[in-house]
């Protein structure tokens, strides 16, 4: 069968890849989802005569077979409407299951394992009156096709998949620049508690800053508490923020020339790589490197504040330029610091990442970051919806625009009529070095962060250098309470 990919994963719209039989299709899929898909099932839509690829969902595998028809029902649902909704409903359908081989098993044993789950959805595309074309099990460095019949092509013992880069698709992937950036397992742990020493120490964190934070947050929505928690946050976050950025000298855009580690140690700032994407991959180190830019309490006070709707949304402006790029890196850290039993607690940082990844055009790692949010809290809204929008191959650029529209509109009514108390508390002075913490109401409710002399444009990203003002925060919409 012939499949032309010219879609979302990084290729050129106009430029059409044939793709011919199981072999070439097995070897695409890492191209069409950015990423090695390790325990998982997948579903790619196909359109027209020629079989454009189009939409894709994909999920775990589940464990037991008893939840194999409601998964396949539902994954067929998914695409379907969602196609049906973007006006574009499939013509055909091709599935993917991929699992590696438990300790003892051959790939083989794999594949016949999940056949049943390759039938049921296969019988749940039909009911929806779309044909399933091809379906492969991927494991152990072999496919093997569930409805090729030809054993000249595919064998009952299975075929070795194509060597890494030899393909038609891979050479049209490097001449576009697009990278396959591992197995969805590496990409799933860089947003997962490391677990070790430490984690005692950040849990103790996380009670004690949940004490204190929670019943400011869980007051009426116009109570001063909340606004308080929410001002409090996010002027932290700010802070923590400008550690990413490297700065020029010790008045840099962090106020000093290196960040305090967990144990209260400077550690050198690591720069931003000039035109590295991002969510590119990082190496384990860079991302420790990250997580020693933010001591156990900051990422406590911060994970808890989040979990108020309005201070998630009004984070989410950080979504374009420089901001994107350290605020990914923040949200990482500090889903990375939600450890048991605090594990729900990270689909706010989570869905944060997703929604930074996919407004800098990630959609791979946005795909990814959502999925464990869903996977923290099913019920969580705003990780829906973004889901949802992402797979559907929706441009996040309204999205955007809602944001800087919501974030100008704050900024012009706060430059208009700031309140006289705002003006007294915006004179107020701390100590210099003293950060400023969730423990101590009080603080500054505007702060210099509000300020429109600040280095980034009320209207979008900043428009100088990192250091040479403060990020903006923004928003409107995200918490336990209100998601």
């Amino acid at each position: 069968m012939n499949a032309n990919h010219h879609e979302s994963s990084g290729l050129s719209r106009t430029q059409q890849i044939t793709l011919r039989g199981p072999a070439e299709l097995a070897d695409a899929l890492p191209f069409v989802l950015g990423f090695h898909p390790t325990d998982s099932v997948v579903l790619v839509a196909l359109h027209g005569e020629h079989g454009r690829f189009g939409g894709r969902v994909r999920l775990g595998i589940p464990r037991s077979p008893r939840e194999w028809a409601s998964t396949a029902d539902h994954l067929a649902e998914c695409l379907v409407e969602g196609g049906a909704r973007t006006g574009s409903r499939p013509d055909g359908i091709v599935v993917f299951l991929c699992q590696d081989p438990e300790p003892g098993e051959t790939g083989r044993r794999v594949m016949e394992r999940l056949r049943p789950f390759a039938q049921r959805l296969r019988t749940a595309c039909g009911a929806l009156d779309i044909p399933v074309y091809e379906a492969l099990c991927i494991t152990d460095g072999l496919y093997f096709s569930y409805c090729c019949p030809d054993q000249r092509c595919c064998p009952p013992d299975g075929t070795p998949l194509a060597l890494s880069g030899t393909s038609v698709m891979a050479a049209a992937a490097t001449y576009a620049g697009v990278q396959v950036r591992g197995s969805l397992r590496d990409m799933e742990a860089r947003l997962k508690p490391r677990g070790g020493p430490g984690d005692e120490e950040q849990r103790a964190a996380l009670d004690a800053a949940a004490a204190s934070i929670v019943p400011r947050i869980l007051e009426g929505a116009e109570a001063q508490g909340r606004e308080e928690v929410r001002e409090t946050t996010l002027r932290l976050a700010r802070q923590v923020l400008r550690r990413f950025v490297n700065p020029k000298g010790p008045n840099g855009p962090g106020g000093r020339s290196g960040a305090v580690g967990a144990r209260g140690t400077a550690r050198p700032v690591r720069p931003l790589v000039p035109g590295r994407a991002v969510g590119a991959t990082n190496t384990a180190a860079d991302d420790a490197a990250d997580d020693a830019l933010v001591t156990t309490d900051e990422a406590a006070a911060l994970v808890i504040g989040l979990q108020d709707r309005v201070t998630r949304d009004r984070a989410a402006e950080w979504m374009e330029g420089w901001e994107g790029t350290a605020a990914l890196r923040l949200w990482r850290v500090l889903a990375r610091r939600c450890v048991t039993p605090y594990q729900e607690h990270a689909a706010a940082p989570l869905t944060l990442a997703g929604w930074t990844a996919w407004s800098t055009g990630d959609e791979p790692a946005a795909r990814v970051a959502l999925g464990l949010a869903l996977d923290a809290d099913p019920e969580y809204v705003f990780a829906r919806l973004l889901h949802q929008a992402c797979n559907e191959g929706l441009n996040p650029e309204s999205l955007r625009s809602c944001l800087r529209s919501e974030r100008d509109a704050r900024a012009a009514a706060e430059q208009k009529d700031p309140s006289p108390s705002r003006r007294v508390r915006m004179r107020a002075t701390r100590r210099p070095g003293t950060p400023p913490t969730l423990k101590k109401p009080g603080l500054p409710a505007g702060g210099a962060g509000r300020r429109a002399t600040a280095g980034v444009r009320p209207g979008g990203p900043a428009t100088g250098r990192p250091g040479s003002g403060t990020p903006r925060h923004g928003g409107q919409r995200g918490s336990r309470s209100g998601r």
